[in-house]
């Protein structure tokens, strides 16, 4: 478990939204668990951070990453097609976290292998709700690999 490790958790949120950034740090915040998020705000920004280019040069590899399908630049379908095609990427967990309830996104999220697909809620309160859940399935009850083949 995450919890009990002595090193944070890294989290990669790839989200365009800067209200729905500023909310996801607010409920890691209160998270018991030691994480770092790393925040990039378009899927090409994303795909550099991942590949170490520019100025993400000594970002930490993440442990899980939190993707928006509906992004500027390279949508995140895309951006979820790429790492899981990458043989150094591909272990990280994925969790689409989107407004999108459209069938067609569901399916074609698990069709890319993501690891699991959340709707966000529209309310705040049920928003925090999703992330504290997300964060306690992922960082307290699931054992990550750790930081595997970079």
């Amino acid at each position: 478990m995450a919890k009990m490790t002595g090193r944070p958790v890294h989290i990669l949120l790839i989200e365009d939204n800067p209200g729905d950034v500023r909310l996801t740090i607010e409920a890691l915040r209160e998270a018991k668990v030691r994480n770092t998020l790393n925040v990039a705000s378009d899927g090409e920004e994303a795909l550099r951070y991942l590949h170490h280019l520019g100025p993400h040069r000594d970002a930490p590899r993440p442990d899980l990453i939190l993707l928006d399908l509906n992004l500027p630049r390279k949508d995140g379908r895309e951006v979820l097609a790429e790492i899981k095609v990458d043989p150094n990427l591909k272990i990280i967990p994925v969790v689409i976290l989107t407004t999108s309830q459209a069938e067609q996104d569901i399916l074609r999220s698990y069709e890319l292998r993501a690891n699991c697909y959340i709707t966000k809620p529209v309310d705040l309160d049920q928003f925090i709700t999703v992330v504290r859940s997300i964060e306690s399935f992922w960082l307290t009850i699931v054992t990550l690999p750790s930081g595997a083949v970079d």
